[in-house]
C-alpha cells in the first residue's frame, strides 16, 4: 500500500516479444477499477458498466422485452440485460466467437452480411423494442479512415433499427468523438422523439467513444 492508503499502480515490465502498445494496454487493464469490478461482479467486460450507467440516466432497459445486441462479444451488455430484464428475449451477433449465455441467441457472423438482419429478426418473437450496438470497425491506424469505417457500421445499425423497431422503441449505439454525423443525426431525429449523446463515466477519459441514445421510435408510416 502507498502512504495514501491506495494500492500503487501495477507496472508491466518490457519483455522481448511484447510491443510497447500491448504493454501499455496490459498495464491499463491491471489498474482499471472497472476491470476489477467486472471480475468481482461476474461480468465479462468493463463495458457492462457503460450500459448500466446509460440505463441509470436514460432508463434504456426499463421496458425492454425484445433486444438485439449488435457486436455482442464478449457478452457484457447482454449480461446486464439478463440481470435487469430476466424475461426479455435477447439475440446478438458478432464476428468474434462469443461464449454461450443462458437465454441469449448468438450468431457468429458479419452484421453486414445480407442474411444477418433477417436471422436476427427471426430469432425474436416480434419486433425488438431495443436495438443496441457496441460495434466498432477494426482500426487501420488512419483516423479519418477508422472514423468512416466505424460510422458506416453505426449507420447500418441505425437503418436496421428503423426497419425493425417496435413503435416507442430505443436505439443505442457507440459513436466516435464528435458524435453522430450530421446526416445520420438528421435521420435519427426524423424517426425518434429524443436523440441525445452521452459519455458514461465507465468510458475511459482518453477514449474517443461516445454513445448516441435515440428514444421514442415514431414508427415507419
Amino acid at each position: 500500500m502507498s502512504r495514501s492508503g491506495r494500492d500503487p499502480d501495477k507496472r508491466v515490465r518490457k519483455t522481448r516479444g511484447r510491443t510497447e502498445s500491448s504493454r501499455r494496454w496490459l498495464e491499463r487493464q491491471l489498474n482499471d477499477p472497472y476491470v476489477k469490478q467486472a471480475k468481482a461482479d461476474g461480468y465479462r467486460s468493463r463495458a457492462a458498466y457503460k450500459l448500466l450507467e446509460l440505463d441509470e440516466r436514460f432508463a434504456i432497459l426499463s421496458r425492454a422485452k425484445r433486444v438485439v445486441d449488435l457486436g455482442i462479444a464478449p457478452g457484457g451488455w447482454a449480461q446486464v440485460v439478463r440481470k435487469k430484464r430476466p424475461k426479455a428475449g435477447i439475440v446478438g451477433i458478432d464476428l468474434l466467437e462469443t461464449e454461450p449465455l443462458d437465454g441469449v441467441t448468438i450468431f457468429q457472423m458479419d452484421f453486414m452480411d445480407d442474411a444477418a438482419p433477417q436471422r436476427l429478426e427471426a430469432a425474436l418473437e416480434g419486433p425488438p423494442d431495443l436495438v443496441m450496438s457496441d460495434m466498432a470497425a477494426n482500426t487501420v491506424g488512419h483516423k479519418q479512415t477508422d472514423h468512416l469505417r466505424t460510422m458506416g457500421l453505426v449507420e447500418a445499425a441505425a437503418w436496421f433499427a428503423i426497419e425493425t423497431l417496435d413503435e416507442g422503441g430505443t436505439f443505442l449505439a457507440k459513436v466516435l468523438a464528435g458524435g453522430t454525423d450530421t446526416e445520420l443525426l438528421s435521420l435519427l431525429k426524423k424517426h425518434f422523439t429524443s436523440v441525445k449523446h452521452a459519455k458514461p463515466p465507465a468510458s475511459r477519459k482518453g477514449s474517443s467513444e461516445w454513445y448516441v441514445v435515440a428514444q421514442g421510435f415514431k414508427g415507419r408510416s
